[in-house]
């Protein structure tokens, strides 16, 4: 096998397919490029965003890997997500370089991180 070849796809476990779908699109602003009654992924600036229905996903949730999705506003964005009704898991916080991070609870309780970072960008 070769090396990782970097992140792909975030899939996040939902028990109602259609109602996390239409939540998705309203916080991503876009619609789906791929739609099935199993699943529902959304292109997020060149990366995968996906929707599974599977409920051991839903049930056994832990704190343990958050991926954080690439913004320029985070305040902007806490501010918009908060207004979609998102629960804030953790609030803005400065980790070192001016880079900033948050997090947000989706309805089905999955972690939704937010990263502001000035030194990074995709070649």
């Amino acid at each position: 096998m070769g090396q990782l070849l970097g992140l792909r796809s975030v899939i996040y476990g939902v028990s109602n397919l259609a109602e996390a779908s239409d939540w998705y699109q309203q916080l991503l602003e876009t619609e789906p490029y791929f739609n099935s009654e199993m699943y529902v992924g959304f292109n997020v600036g060149g990366f995968e965003l996906g929707l599974n229905p599977d409920a051991r996903s839903v049930t056994s949730r832990a704190d343990g890997v958050v991926a954080y999705w690439g913004v320029d506003d985070i305040a902007a964005q806490v501010e918009r997500i908060n207004a979609l009704g998102a629960r804030q898991h953790s609030e803005i916080t400065d980790v070192g370089g001016g880079v900033l991070m948050s997090a947000f609870l989706d309805p089905d309780g999955n972690i939704f991180g937010l990263i502001q970072n000035p030194h990074f960008c995709i070649e």
